[in-house]
């Protein structure tokens, strides 16, 4: 059966019902639910519990819990870099944006501001860099500091519940720009960047440190917040996380960072790696 057939039967399913159904089977503490859950999940997914702060999955209250299982702490020491990667997962693609438009995969772009739902936000990332990572289910699931920088602003931008996995991204025009997403904007000492945290099917929710759960697929309306307290986040520091998988997308200025000549597309990367 072919692979675009595929994905457009999936967008007929009613994911944002399936999200919030997700999200609350997650976050149950019922204890023979959860268990049935992770179980399963172990029995589907490669997960290496020997790198979790906790290896035992029985200890976990509930699935979300166990999803976004903290590290031990000498389990991803930091490369000396500039740039660190934020998470565990895979490069879907990074390069030049081009104008105002990023790559998503065969011939496929979006703009900077669908992206970003900001002219004024996306003219700071004109003639960029881009780099859009994929997190899998069986995938680390906490997102870090790429560099020490002080937060400016979020926004909040409402849409569809997608999923971001490579056959989306290969057949759904503009699929990163269609799905409900965060946008959090950094600055640093010479830099400005921003990291979107893209939902999709299933993510029963995202968070930031900040501003604590944000709920997918509950129809909010878009919203932004300028940060007037300082908010100062340490490389390599947690700055939010997804309660199920998927998709980071890092926008910086031209000239802001060269990344690695071995990055490229498909190519797997872990937390806290050089990044540039």
């Amino acid at each position: 059966m072919p692979e675009s057939f595929i994905v457009r039967c999936k967008q007929l399913l009613p994911n944002t019902q399936l999200s919030r159904l997700a999200g609350w089977l997650a976050q149950s503490e019922q204890r023979w639910l959860s268990r049935r859950l992770i179980q399963y999940f172990l029995s589907r997914y490669p997960v290496n519990l020997a790198e979790a702060a906790d290896p035992v999955p029985d200890h976990y209250s509930s699935f979300n819990a166990f999803f976004t299982r903290a590290l031990r702490d000498d389990a991803r020491p930091a490369a000396a870099a500039d740039w660190l990667c934020p998470v565990d997962g895979t490069i879907s693609q990074l390069g030049n944006i081009d104008d105002n438009q990023i790559f998503q995969a065969k011939g496929k772009t979006y703009s900077t501001e669908q992206l970003l739902g900001s002219v004024v936000l996306a003219k700071h990332f004109m003639h960029g860099k881009f780099c859009t990572l994929y997190l899998s289910p069986k995938d680390y699931h906490r997102v870090h500091m790429p560099r020490r920088a002080k937060l400016v602003s979020t926004h909040y931008i409402p849409g569809q519940l997608l999923s971001v996995n490579p056959a989306n991204a290969h057949h759904v025009p503009g699929l990163f720009a269609r799905n409900e997403r965060l946008v959090c904007e950094f600055s640093s000492d010479d830099s400005r960047f921003v990291m979107v945290l893209v939902g999709a099917a299933l993510v029963g929710s995202i968070a930031t440190v900040w501003d604590g759960v944000i709920n997918a697929g509950h129809k909010q309306q878009p919203w932004s917040k300028i940060c007037h307290d300082t908010i100062e986040l340490q490389q390599g520091e947690e700055m939010g996380r997804f309660l199920l998988g998927s998709t980071v997308i890092l926008l910086f200025p031209s000239n802001a960072i060269a990344f690695p000549s071995d990055w490229r597309a498909e190519r797997s990367v872990r937390l806290r790696e050089a990044m540039g």
